[in-house]
């Protein structure tokens, strides 16, 4: 078997190699893929060569230990059938619909641990945000919004969208979102959030602080700002705006990757003063305080609850043959205003 891969060559190239897999061994199975999809966050890094060299591709995935060095594969959003099983392996596996944490290609091989099977309610082009759901639940978890709160989403890319979408099933004083795109302000709303601000608007950020009761000034006022802040838009300078929208002892949990990307954070004012709370947020784990309840499987069971109910299939405003990745990811590097969510179709 034959297997079309997508491969990253250097930064900004990328090419679409055929490889011969492997014999199918004991225990594995070949996996056709019917779809995959885009991070237009983690994968731009990947893309414009700004990930750190110093650490495996993921924590956790077997398919991305390796470092981030040229050439490479990446994805982990792919949804496919599977075509054959090796010795060893339960009959029921064959022609299953499956989810796995694999780079973009038309055909791998997996171990069972290494596939999801679907739920049958749920078609592979919902499946394919699994990943990014499992995400947003994991940020919701980490960020543990009350009744009553206000709450502020910076960043309304995927991630951003699919985390709002949940919240916004919080019984919340105030659901609050900022990106730079007008489609997303907009996919936003629909989604469920109060209202949606553009952080490059110097008019827009005074109509947000004044909807937080946040004074001209920054000081420890009573009751203003928001009691919780979520941090992914990928942009590491975006911590300084969230730091002046935080509440006196509020949280902020950041759940980008920056990568090799850096940024001077103001930490010597408000956050000192303020007690602001900063949470980092990984999907790779759940946290110490919650794993006595909580595992990757109960995590999984409500992500695909959370896709049932929010069709994040709507959200996907590119399907394109695997042999037009370069011109895709030039797009989502050039012109990001112009794509939500890109999908590789095979």
């Amino acid at each position: 078997m034959r297997a079309r891969q997508l491969w990253f060559t250097n930064p900004r190239a990328v090419e679409i190699l055929e490889q011969r897999l492997p014999p199918l061994e004991s225990g594995k199975m070949l996996v056709k893929s019917l779809c995959s999809a885009i991070s237009a966050g983690t994968e731009m890094l990947v893309y414009r060569g700004q990930l750190p060299t110093d650490i495996a591709l993921d924590a956790s995935l077997t398919a991305l230990q390796q470092q981030a060095a040229y050439p490479l594969q990446y994805g982990y959003a792919c949804v496919g059938r599977v075509e054959q099983i090796g010795a060893g392996v339960d009959a029921a596996w064959l022609t299953k619909q499956v989810f796995s944490f694999q780079p973009h290609a038309s055909h791998f091989i997996a171990a069972p641990d290494q596939l999801i099977a679907l739920p049958e309610d749920v078609e592979p082009e919902a499946a394919v945000f699994l990943a990014n759901m499992e995400t947003a639940v994991n940020l919701v978890l980490d960020g543990n919004p009350a009744l009553g709160e206000r709450v502020a989403v910076l960043g309304q890319g995927i991630v951003g969208l699919l985390l709002s979408s949940i919240l916004a099933r919080f019984p919340l004083a105030q659901l609050l979102a900022l990106d730079e795109i007008g489609k997303r302000r907009n996919y936003a709303e629909w989604l469920g959030v109060h209202r949606t601000f553009d952080p490059k608007s110097d008019m827009q950020i005074a109509e947000l602080k004044d909807a937080l009761r946040l004074p001209v000034e920054l000081s420890a006022t009573p009751n203003a700002g928001a009691d919780l802040i979520y941090e992914v838009s990928g942009a590491p300078e975006a911590l300084n705006l969230a730091i002046e929208l935080c509440s006196y002892s509020g949280r902020i949990v950041i759940g980008s990757w920056y990568g090799n990307k850096s940024a001077a954070v103001q930490l010597g004012g408000a956050a000192h003063r303020n007690r602001i709370k900063f949470i980092s947020s990984q999907v790779s784990s759940i946290a110490p305080e919650l794993s006595g309840r909580w595992d990757k499987a109960r995590r999984f069971q409500q992500a695909w609850q959370m896709i049932r109910r929010v069709k994040p299939q709507a959200l996907i405003s590119h399907r394109i043959p695997i042999d037009q990745a370069a011109d895709i990811y030039e797009l989502l590097d050039q012109a990001p205003e112009q794509v939500l969510q890109a999908i590789f179709i095979y």
